[in-house]
C-alpha cells in the first residue's frame, strides 16, 4: 500500500486547524492529501467507462426545488446555474444515458482534480463489502466479533453485518469528548492533548450501546469504519486495497482515487476516499447499470438489487431518525446508500455527504448526478433538501419522453 504523507509544513491556505471551515475548506478539500495521510486506491491498467459528451444547455433550465419547512423554506424556481452558486458547488456532473450532457466546475477544480467524498465513502466501502459478500468471504448475517475477534465482549456483541450496513447497531451517539478525540486519532485535527491513541480501530471497543441490535436506523458514522475493519479481516486485504481490486477498477475509473489513513494507516472508511468527479459519476452509473460495465459485471447484480429491497419494517425504522436527511415517505437506508423511491418502475436512491456532497441515481429517468460542493456548514437542511430536490426534479426532466 502506497501511503503519501503531508509535508512536514503545511501549506499556508490551510492547517488542520482550519481546514474545515471557510475560506479554507474550498482549497482543502482539493488538497487533502497536502494536510492528512492518505493511501492510493489504484485504477489498475484496465479499460476507463466511456462517458461521451452530448451537451445539453441546462445552466439556465430552470429547476424546481422544494426546502424544509421546519427552516423556512417553500417551493422556489431558480436557474440550475444560480442553485449551482448558491449551494456552493465545486463541481457537477449529469450522465444522461451515460453521456455526459452538463459538467459544471469551480473553486479552482477540474476534470482530473480530486475531492473529498466525505460519507460518499460510505457507499463506495459498501460496494467492496459486496463484491465480497458475492466471493463468499462473508455473509450479511455473520457475526462482527466472529470476524474481529477483539470485539468479543464489547458493544458489538450480538451485531451482525447487516446491522452495520444499514447502521441498525444499538451503538450510542459520541460523546462531545469522544468526537473531539476522533478527530485527533484519525489525523483530522492537532493534537491537543497528551496520549490520544492514533489507531481509530483502537477506539471500537469503547462504544457502547443506547439501545437492542437490530432497531430503528441511526446514523453512526464509526460504524463504517468498523465495517471496513470487517472485511479487511474476512478479505485478508487492507481497504484501500480491495476498493481498488473489487470496485475502482472494475468500474473503469480513469483516475487513482485515495481515502484519508490514521497512524497507523487503517482507512477512513466512513469519510475519507478523495476522487474526481467523473469517477464518481463512473461509479453511479455503474449501479444505474445493475453493476455491468461493458458487458462485465463490475458490481453484483444482486448486490445492487438487495440494496434496493428493504427488509420488513426497515422503512418504519428509518422513519423516526432518518426523516431529517431523506423526508421522502417510503425511504429507507440500505447497504449504506439513501434509497428515496424504490418501485418496480425503478429506484431513486443516492450517496450523500457533509458541507453537500451527492451522487444520485435516478433509475427511471437514466440519469446519474455527481454534485462536490463546499457548504460553509457541515450540514444544512435547506440546502440538502433544496438540492435533493431540485437534482431530482432535473433527472425527471431529463426522463425519455419529457
Amino acid at each position: 500500500m502506497t501511503i503519501h504523507l503531508p509535508p512536514a509544513a503545511v501549506t499556508d491556505r490551510a492547517t488542520l486547524a482550519d481546514w474545515l471551515r471557510p475560506p479554507h475548506h474550498r482549497w482543502a478539500f482539493q488538497h487533502v492529501r497536502e494536510l492528512i495521510p492518505t493511501a492510493a486506491i489504484r485504477r489498475g491498467d484496465g479499460p476507463v467507462m466511456d462517458l461521451p459528451e452530448e451537451p445539453m444547455p441546462l445552466g439556465e433550465h430552470e429547476v424546481r426545488h422544494t426546502s424544509h419547512p421546519d427552516d423556512g423554506g417553500a417551493d422556489g424556481v431558480e436557474p440550475l446555474d444560480a442553485l449551482l452558486e448558491r449551494t456552493h458547488t465545486d463541481g457537477f456532473l449529469v450522465l444522461r444515458r451515460g453521456r455526459r450532457v452538463f459538467e459544471h466546475y469551480a473553486g479552482g477544480m477540474g476534470p482530473a482534480s480530486r475531492h473529498l467524498c466525505m460519507s460518499i465513502s460510505k457507499s463506495i466501502t459498501a460496494t467492496a463489502v459486496g463484491r465480497a459478500i458475492a466471493a463468499g468471504a462473508l455473509a450479511p448475517g455473520d457475526l462482527v466479533a466472529d470476524h474481529v475477534p477483539e470485539l468479543r465482549g464489547t458493544s458489538f456483541d450480538g451485531a451482525t453485518v447487516r446491522h452495520l450496513l444499514d447502521m441498525r447497531t444499538g451503538t450510542a451517539p459520541l460523546t462531545p469528548e469522544q468526537a473531539a478525540t476522533d478527530m485527533q486519532a484519525t489525523l483530522w485535527a492537532p493534537m491537543s492533548r497528551p496520549g490520544v491513541r492514533t489507531d481509530l480501530t483502537s477506539y471500537f471497543a469503547d462504544l457502547v450501546n443506547d439501545r437492542p441490535h437490530g432497531g430503528d436506523f441511526q446514523y453512526r458514522s464509526m460504524l463504517t469504519c468498523v465495517l471496513g475493519r470487517v472485511a479487511e479481516h474476512a478479505t485478508g486485504t487492507r481497504l484501500p486495497e480491495l476498493i481498488a481490486r473489487e470496485v475502482w477498477g472494475p468500474i473503469g475509473a480513469g483516475h487513482d482515487a485515495e481515502i484519508c489513513v490514521d497512524g497507523h494507516r487503517n482507512a477512513l472508511a466512513d469519510v475519507g476516499v478523495c476522487c474526481t468527479l467523473r469517477d464518481l459519476a463512473r461509479f453511479g452509473e455503474a449501479m444505474r447499470r445493475n453493476g455491468e460495465v461493458d458487458g462485465i459485471q463490475a458490481i453484483p447484480r444482486e448486490w445492487v438489487a438487495d440494496t434496493l429491497l428493504p427488509d420488513p419494517g426497515q422503512r418504519a425504522a428509518f422513519a423516526r431518525h432518518g426523516a431529517r436527511y431523506l423526508p421522502e415517505e417510503g425511504a429507507f437506508y440500505r447497504n449504506q446508500w439513501w434509497v428515496a423511491e424504490s418501485e418496480p418502475s425503478g429506484a431513486v436512491y443516492l450517496a450523500l455527504g457533509i458541507h453537500g456532497q451527492l451522487l444520485l441515481v435516478h433509475e427511471p429517468a437514466e440519469v446519474v448526478i455527481a454534485k462536490f460542493s463546499s457548504w460553509p456548514q457541515g450540514w444544512s437542511t435547506l440546502l440538502a433538501q433544496d438540492t435533493v430536490s431540485a437534482c431530482v426534479r432535473l433527472a425527471e426532466s431529463l426522463a425519455p419522453g419529457s
